[in-house]
């Protein structure tokens, strides 16, 4: 494992996690949700999978988040989380492990990165798997306790603790990523993801909940799958709730990206 640090295209620092295969069979690039880190549970989760099926994995922390990248969380926005996807991308095209076509996962805000990324490079994404995706910034913004909603617009601040990182504070600009968000949709194009797409979701996530899966579901119109955890909320933490989630990712590897 390598950890390497590299410049985004505004010149912030970011580091990527690198995990090299002997024999590579292909090439995967896994993306943390909002607030999230590259050694997040659920996100080691899909890294093992993957790296013990023979690929070569690359894990990234974006910029404004809690990893080891430049950038204050307060500061995040989906656009950010965009770009730092392509810019990662771009980086390891030029090393010499690249190939192309290459597979993408992720989680909530990672996740909704990926399919907007394989809708702009269908020709280079072989396969996604999104899990607890948003899959639009309006019905997201939706989704939000009415109440919590309230006091962010009152005082201009998401303040939540962080349940990865216990005794953190996560302080978001509620109006930068409000307005940010709301300019995505990945909806609208679904119907030209004709690749292999594993959704997973859990049965308690009311933010990206199993009914805006089944929206996404719908729409793309290649291999699909849609599973639901039950039992777990949006991120995916007790060990049966990880071991059932490694579970989908093994089959799906084993069975869809041959």
């Amino acid at each position: 494992m390598e950890k390497i640090f590299i410049k985004n295209r505004n010149n912030k620092k970011l580091c990527v996690l690198l995990e090299k295969s002997d024999k590579q069979v292909g090439l995967v690039f896994i993306e943390h949700g909002l607030g999230g880190f590259k050694e997040q549970k659920h996100i080691q989760v899909m890294a093992d999978s993957f790296k013990e099926a023979g690929y070569t994995v690359v894990r990234f922390d974006t910029t404004s988040t809690l990893g080891d990248s430049e950038g204050s969380y307060e500061d995040a926005t989906l656009t950010n989380y965009y770009e730092d996807l392509e810019d990662v991308i771009k980086w390891a095209s030029e090393q010499s492990w690249y190939q192309e076509p290459f597979v993408l996962a992720g989680h909530s805000l990672g996740s909704f990165s990926i399919i907007l990324y394989t809708q702009k490079h269908l020709n280079k994404v072989k396969a996604l798997a999104p899990t607890s995706t948003v899959i639009s910034g309006k019905i997201s913004n939706q989704r939000y306790d009415k109440n919590k909603v309230k006091e962010w617009e009152e005082t201009g601040w998401r303040i939540e603790q962080s349940a990865s990182k216990p005794g953190v504070v996560k302080k978001l600009k509620w109006p930068n990523f409000r307005d940010d968000i709301i300019k995505y949709d990945v909806l609208p194009e679904a119907h030209k993801i004709t690749q292999p797409i594993l959704l997973i979701t859990g049965s308690k996530d009311y933010g990206t909940p199993y009914e805006d899966q089944k929206l996404l579901y719908d729409k793309v119109s290649g291999d699909k799958e849609l599973h639901v955890i039950e039992g777990s909320g949006h991120n995916f933490r007790t060990p049966e709730h990880l071991q059932e989630l490694r579970e989908y990712f093994d089959n799906w590897i084993k069975n869809k990206l041959k």
